[in-house]
């Protein structure tokens, strides 16, 4: 994911310098219309990887929580949660998804909640469109005393050689995940960070592969001409890559790259 100026470091090749550029507002607001497309497609989260990454909390708060693939691991979870994000379409699918949820249409920068309301924030794939210099003190007034702040990443393991060349087809950025001196320093009034990582694999048929592809911001604003050639060379990749020859069924391996940090109790 992408990293802003205002956190004190310097974005590298590929990372978003300012989430409020009017390119990368444009880029957000783009998957509201794929939301349906958004939800079937991309993987959930491993529930270790979330039982660490709240710890104890009790209610918990899911900023940019999008289609509801983290607000379902939580719910799994036996937590309470509270869905918040900027896009109307994105919390209508939540709400099919993961009926009951309380949905709440809000930012990261201006988050509709009264102090110290929730015990943990989370955010999947989400810290990228988060202004931290305005994020990070909202964040910290909406968190009881103590409370946790928890960031997770799912990252396709690229390790997998066929992995490696979809995504460079797929004119994939770097994972900012993989950078997390210059990129997680959340800093005060937050402490130090935590770090947790779970390797897993997800099994998906050929369509739902590159319905993921669909998904992707880049693909979702790129010209038809650009989506079909991404397409076709995808489709040729599926059907002439020896470890895949055959095979009905795809074996995704995945990295999920959690990162915590409490408030002082």
């Amino acid at each position: 994911m992408r990293m802003h100026e205002d956190a004190g470091a310097t974005p590298g090749p590929g990372l978003v310098a300012d989430p409020a550029d009017p390119a990368t507002r444009e880029s957000a607001r783009s998957f509201g219309a794929a939301a349906s497309v958004y939800h079937r497609a991309r993987p959930g989260y491993p529930a270790d990887a979330i039982a660490w990454l709240i710890g104890d909390a009790t209610r918990v708060l899911d900023l940019g929580a999008g289609t509801g693939k983290l607000t379902e691991a939580l719910v799994a979870l036996d937590r309470e949660v509270i869905a918040v994000d900027p896009v109307e379409e994105m919390l209508d699918e939540l709400e099919t998804a993961v009926p009951g949820v309380p949905r709440i249409l809000g930012t990261a920068e201006d988050i509709p909640l009264g102090d110290g309301a929730v015990d943990a924030v989370v955010a999947g794939q989400a810290w990228h469109w988060f202004i931290p210099s305005r994020a990070i003190p909202e964040i910290a007034r909406v968190l009881r005393p103590g409370g946790v702040l928890g960031l997770a990443w799912n990252s396709r393991d690229i390790r997998a050689d066929w992995l490696r060349q979809a995504g460079e087809i797929m004119h994939e950025r770097r994972d900012a995940s993989t950078t997390f001196e210059t990129y997680v320093a959340v800093g005060p009034p937050f402490g130090a960070i935590e770090e947790y990582t779970v390797e897993w694999v997800e099994r998906m048929s050929r369509r739902r592969f590159l319905d993921l592809v669909r998904s992707r911001s880049y693909y979702i604003t790129a010209s038809g001409a650009e989506q079909d050639a991404t397409r076709a060379a995808l489709e040729t990749l599926l059907e002439t890559h020896p470890d895949l020859a055959g095979a009905d069924e795809l074996e995704v391996p995945y990295v999920t790259h959690c990162y915590r940090t409490r408030l002082p109790g």
